[in-house]
């Protein structure tokens, strides 16, 4: 298998991305569906690979957007994690978050979050991020509270959590609320 950084440019892949918000908007709310579409996938912030065998035949995608750039902590989002129907249960969606997390990792970050359903349907995808050490946690970036929505969370290596500006004073000896 061979993962890679690609545009979601090629006609495979865009086939893939429809297929996957095709998916997510008959099994949510449109108002619950946070799935990036091919022209959101291009944006600066976000890098895609795909997974291909070695045949070049499409197995899966998946992408991670940083949030808030330029901004102290530096942290993800996993977007568009998708396996092809021929290539469920083969390992692709580990390899493919591995590649993330090793990028979100190289880069520094020190939290990568994401936003999945809370549907029987996203099950697999739940099972998966905790199975990686991911966490359930509250909305995160713009994201608000949603009876659709499970958030999750994975504090990277040598990060260390975020802390309340209280910590943060009483670590400098000062009060809380000063």
């Amino acid at each position: 298998m061979n993962i890679s950084p690609e545009p979601p440019t090629r006609d495979d892949v865009r086939r893939l991305l429809d297929e996957h918000l095709t998916d997510m908007f008959a099994t949510s709310p449109p108002e619950s569906v946070h799935a990036l579409d091919h022209s959101a996938l291009l944006a600066p912030s976000v890098t895609f690979w795909t997974a291909r065998d070695d045949d070049d035949t499409l197995l899966g995608c998946g992408a991670l957007s940083e949030l808030d750039p330029g901004t102290e902590p530096r942290e993800g989002e996993i977007k568009s994690m998708r396996t092809t129907a021929q290539a469920r249960g083969k390992g692709v969606a580990t390899a493919l978050l591995g590649a993330v997390l090793a990028e979100a990792e190289r880069r520094k970050y020190t939290r990568v979050s994401l936003e999945t359903g809370t549907q029987d349907y996203f099950a697999p995808a739940r099972r998966l991020y905790a199975r990686h050490g991911f966490v359930q946690c509250g909305p995160f970036a713009s994201y608000t509270v949603d009876p659709n929505s499970v958030f999750m969370t994975l504090d990277l290596p040598g990060s260390q959590p975020a802390r309340s500006s209280a910590d943060r004073s009483a670590a400098a000896g000062g009060r809380a609320g000063s």
